[in-house]
């Protein structure tokens, strides 16, 4: 177990430098987590931390229900909402917030990102969803993203007034759901601009998301 935990650490620690090299955060705000496989636990990054001192050391374990296993660390003041999703979608393997200026910007607004792209309907399989407010401290975000997720094959939220959390199966799978919603939420963005983008029929839709989540790549990888 202690193998499991020290690569995982390392792993969610080395995860971080991807939101900075993507630009989806700032200063020290924005966090992952990844669930211990086979075990009530999750690593998650400690509150408050600046990235380039982020170390496999520094990540911190919790249970399911938020409590401190291992660490030196207050754990992210997410925390109770990455374990929230953990309980209630046994499927995900990780969980990533970040606060990034155009899908965050689209959350100002309460609104969804409506599927105008194919890239869209590749990674989120239709609109990325807005999901309701929720204060900060609780669980309640994590109520927001389990509800609004539930209904949809997106891997990525809004939260009104807030950000983006997403989820995958690896804390990696939700990196990458993190980057493609920022990258959908410029690009929708810049269209609006211009005009009133056109949005893809629901039957091309999900013919281009069987094809991406199931042909797409080497031996199907992604």
């Amino acid at each position: 177990m202690d193998t499991v935990l020290n690569e995982l650490r390392a792993e969610v620690a080395r995860l971080h430098a991807e939101l900075l090299r993507w630009e989806l955060v700032v200063w020290t705000a924005g966090n992952i987590s990844a669930r211990v496989p086979g075990r009530d636990l999750m690593v998650i990054k400690p509150s408050g931390i600046s990235y380039d001192e982020l170390t496999p050391e520094s990540m911190v374990v919790t249970d399911l229900d938020g409590k401190v296993v291992e660490g030196d660390h207050a754990p992210s003041s997410d925390t109770a909402a990455h374990a929230y999703v953990y309980r209630h979608m046994p499927h995900v393997g990780g969980v990533v917030h970040t606060h990034s200026t155009y899908a965050t910007a689209w959350s100002a607004r309460g609104e969804a990102i409506p599927c105008s792209l194919t890239m869209m309907a590749d990674e989120f399989g239709g609109e990325v969803p807005i999901g309701p407010f929720a204060r900060i401290g609780d669980d309640s975000i994590g109520q927001g993203i389990v509800e609004t997720l539930a209904d949809h094959r997106s891997p990525a939220v809004l939260m009104k007034n807030h950000g983006v959390f997403t989820i995958g199966t690896s804390a990696k799978a939700a990196v990458k759901a993190a980057v493609m919603c920022e990258e959908v939420a410029r690009t929708m963005h810049i269209a609006r601009q211009i005009g009133e983008p056109t949005v893809i029929a629901p039957d091309d839709v999900d013919a281009l998301y069987a094809r991406y989540q199931n042909a797409y790549g080497q031996s199907g990888s992604k």
